[in-house]
């Protein structure tokens, strides 16, 4: 890794969310989460099953209710609907290679997607540069998803966020559903990605070295709440104060960082 860790979150936050609330019916899913995620600058949610985490990716991204509280992407509010815009500049990988790519589309289809849909234009040469910045190239563009294996689906859903050139990514547990083997290559490739672009991304995921490995900062999150925040480095060092956040490390085998190498 470089040393971009430090060095980015300058200027004004892409996102900010003030005292989000998320309910669903009498449920409170996410009670009052507030942050901001600033140019370049990658943000872990991490918690448990059912801390909320993954809640607040989908209430940015509109498939979940705000019910309390706001969110501003880029100095501007978000309504209950997102405008057509809003996911040009916002993309979302989900959890799922799976499930999350139409099974009777090819490669080709499924990125040629998003730019008719947004209406944009060159889409030769996006492809090609999406599928070759995600490590497949061009040999890939006419295979089916089930002619693929789960990292490369993995690559092919990251490929498709990435074609609209988004300023924020939204990362679901991206690599959760993959093998040990094939989730390191899908984690350098997210931060080769990150730096070379110098995008923006949330991280949800419930490992804390898949968090301090992509992230800078990162929000403990249970039953709904904020547990605490803390930067990757003080969560390495051990420098927490609350229990909860103890007991996530204690659970957290193998839990690792190398702290970055100077350019």
């Amino acid at each position: 890794m470089s040393d971009l860790h430090g060095k980015s979150g300058t200027g004004a936050p892409v996102l900010i969310a003030d005292a989000l609330g998320v309910d669903f019916g009498p449920f409170r899913a996410v009670d009052g989460v507030s942050f901001e995620v600033r140019p370049g600058e990658s943000l872990g949610l991490v918690g448990e099953s059912g801390s909320g985490k993954s809640t607040i990716l989908r209430a940015i991204a509109g498939l979940a209710p705000i019910s309390s509280g706001a969110v501003r992407f880029e100095g501007k509010p978000l309504g209950k609907r997102r405008e057509k815009a809003f996911y040009r500049h916002v993309q979302m990988v989900f959890q799922d290679p799976y499930g999350s790519l139409h099974p009777r589309q090819t490669v080709d289809q499924i990125l040629s997607e998003p730019l008719a849909i947004h209406r944009i234009a060159d889409g030769e040469r996006r492809i090609r540069q999406a599928l070759d910045e995600v490590g497949l190239g061009s040999g890939f563009r006419f295979r089916y998803p089930h002619q693929l294996s789960g990292g490369q689906r993995q690559r092919v859903a990251i490929a498709r966020a990435l074609i609209t050139e988004p300023e924020l990514l939204l990362l679901d547990e991206p690599t959760s559903a993959l093998d040990a083997s094939v989730q390191a290559e899908i984690l350098n490739l997210l931060e080769e990605i990150r730096q070379h672009r110098r995008l923006s991304s949330i991280l949800v995921s419930h490992d804390l070295a898949v968090i301090t490995h992509l992230c800078e900062r990162l929000i403990v999150m249970q039953s709904g709440r904020e547990v605490e925040t803390l930067t990757s480095r003080q969560l390495v060092a051990g420098e927490v104060t609350k229990p909860y956040t103890r007991e996530l490390m204690a659970a957290s085998e193998g839990f690792r960082r190398k702290e970055p190498v100077p350019a």
